[in-house]
């Protein structure tokens, strides 16, 4: 009511006014590589998962800068490396196995809350005349190392039997004013990657592994509501920071294999 011309009303007509007019999410309809080039690991690289938008951004009539980009996060991770009857190593997120937080930064570690700053975000600097059209882009995939043979052995004999993978995403389009650190959340999108990969050790290297379903993934879903971001995606550490490899024997007490960078 008669705050038509105040700065707070103006304000919230620019945040309103800031559109999405495009948004496309997929992953590719590939299945998960298996590379047994080595004989001391096992890797695989699983599909992309890439995310773009179309943003239109009003005239900025102050002088300040606004950045829109993508942020994201972890909300769930099993990632299991079993090796027959000794026992399994585990990647883990110890705070949000324990429910300590609801999501875990995805960011590069460098750029927080944003998960790059190169095709990943748009930085607007004020005063401007005329509204900004960009694309914005992001992808995402997992190419990791697995040891054929036992992590805490001395020995190099393989025992890997099998790997489990299940991670959950949840990835927002977001625009920031940098000073004050105002936040508007434009979309939000889920996703999960799963895979399975059976090994039979005693194959010779380049025949023991046999990529398990799913061969392709579910694709993502765009959410026609927001969700709210939970603080722990914004700050540090991120995922990668602060992930744990564990070893799980089937006898004995749990051993630290790689501890978290972050602490």
């Amino acid at each position: 009511m008669g705050c038509i011309q105040s700065i707070s009303c103006k304000s919230k007509v620019f945040r309103e006014s800031i559109s999405v007019i495009e948004v496309k999410a997929s992953i590719d309809p590939i299945p998960t590589s298996i590379d047994e080039s080595s004989s001391v690991v096992l890797r695989y690289r699983t599909p992309h998962f890439r995310a773009s938008a179309q943003v239109l951004v009003p005239p900025i009539p102050k002088k300040e800068t606004w950045i829109v980009g993508w942020i994201q996060a972890c909300s769930h991770m099993e990632f299991y490396n079993h090796y027959g009857d000794q026992g399994m190593s585990s990647w883990e997120l110890p705070d949000l196995l324990e429910g300590k937080i609801q999501a875990i930064s995805d960011s590069d570690g460098v750029n927080y809350p944003w998960y790059g700053n190169t095709t990943e975000t748009c930085t607007i600097v004020g005063p401007t005349k005329k509204e900004s059209k960009f694309n914005i882009s992001m992808n995402d995939n997992f190419y990791p190392s697995v040891t054929w043979a036992v992590p805490v052995s001395d020995s190099n004999v393989a025992k890997l039997t099998s790997i489990h993978r299940d991670q959950s995403f949840t990835t927002w389009l977001v625009a920031t004013n940098t000073a004050t650190n105002e936040m508007v959340t434009l979309q939000t999108i889920k996703w999960r990657m799963r895979l399975g990969i059976e090994v039979n050790p005693s194959r010779p290297l380049g025949q023991r592994a046999k990529l398990q379903e799913p061969s392709a993934q579910e694709q993502p879903q765009v959410l026609s509501k927001n969700e709210p971001i939970p603080p722990s995606a914004l700050v540090k550490p991120n995922a990668n920071d602060a992930q744990v490899l564990m070893w799980r024997p089937k006898d004995g007490p749990p051993l630290v294999v790689i501890p978290p960078k972050h602490r």
